[in-house]
């Protein structure tokens, strides 16, 4: 007689989307942080000025360059779970295990974007606040510090100082996901690339691995941690170079409000088209600054991103088979 208490598949697999995901976004975004400070300050600057920085001690160094970090850490695990739960659920609504017939070509491209799409407009619910409370500090506003930067932000649930004008909560909430749209405008084709190469690599290895092994083995049934962090790497690296002036795009109108150190023009400065204007006015080159620390920050996340999501998931899948096989018994 079968237990009740015993999570049945589906439930398992969940666990693992969302345990596999939170490993992944905390490894990732721990590991690789100053690369993404870097990347962000490039994208800020307008004007290339002659910064003092000799006179910067080593503790002044690290703390410049992890600015920003803890707003991350609260996080990262969160939103990479968030996307996994989506991402896996979705590809195992359409490309069921054992399905009466194999999928076309086609329709797993479609499913494999479809899924992609989904699953990061669920993750930049919990990223998009994040990103900007990360980005500020990141560029050095409100001296390095998230939970300045978040202050700042929560201060306009009260009365404008200045004017008296009524604000609110709803005022909070628009500041927080500022520059929503465009992260999204960013990710979707970011990781439509990003997840659509990983896969349709990792299915290719299976499948040379099984041809190799013949008909007597075993079914290969997952990549290796390693394989699939060098496929992550260049699906990810190829995707972050391509979408790198949506990137640009994205920092400038999340940094709009607090850049020049005015309150008052957010209205005018943060809007997308005024942004690219800002942007064009720099000369083309300015819709790609930053891309050689984001392709580099995102062809190496790229591996340790995908590559512990698949450790995890992979880790977890056999200690799942032992407890079967042990019940079993």
């Amino acid at each position: 007689m079968a237990q009740a208490s015993e999570p049945g598949p589906s439930a398992s697999l969940w666990t693992r989307s969302l345990l596999s995901g939170a490993v992944a976004g905390l490894t990732v975004d721990c590991s690789l942080y100053p690369l993404d400070t870097i990347k962000t300050r490039l994208q800020k600057a307008r004007h290339h000025t002659a910064a003092p920085t000799s006179n910067l001690s080593l503790r002044q160094t690290i703390r410049g360059i992890y600015a920003g970090l803890p707003s991350v850490l609260l996080g990262s695990a969160p939103s990479a779970a968030s996307f996994f739960i989506v991402y896996d659920g979705v590809k195992r609504t359409f490309l069921p295990p054992s399905p009466v017939e194999a999928p076309s070509r086609t329709h797993i491209i479609l499913t494999h974007s479809v899924a992609s799409s989904m699953g990061e407009i669920a993750a930049c619910a919990v990223r998009v606040p994040t990103e900007v409370v990360k980005q500020r500090a990141q560029a050095g506003l409100f001296g390095g510090s998230s939970l300045l930067a978040l202050k700042d932000i929560l201060a306009l649930r009260h009365p404008d100082p200045a004017s008296g004008a009524r604000r609110g909560y709803g005022q909070v909430i628009r500041e927080l996901y500022r520059g929503a749209g465009i992260t999204i405008a960013r990710e979707i084709p970011f990781t439509v690339l990003q997840f659509t190469m990983w896969e349709s690599m990792k299915e290719a290895y299976v499948k040379r691995v099984r041809r190799s092994a013949g008909p007597g083995a075993d079914a290969v049934s997952h990549v290796p941690a390693s394989t699939s962090a060098v496929f992550g790497s260049v699906a990810g690296a190829i995707a972050a170079g391509l979408t790198t002036p949506l990137d640009v795009i994205k920092t400038r109108v999340m940094l709009a409000r607090r850049e020049d150190g005015t309150a008052g023009q957010e209205g005018a400065r943060s809007r997308i088209k005024h942004v690219v204007q800002d942007i064009s006015k720099e000369g083309a080159g300015a819709f790609w600054r930053g891309i050689g620390p984001r392709v580099t920050w995102i062809g190496i996340g790229g591996a340790v991103f995908l590559g512990s999501y698949q450790w995890a998931w992979n880790a977890l899948e056999v200690k799942e088979k032992l407890e079967k096989s042990d019940k079993s018994v």
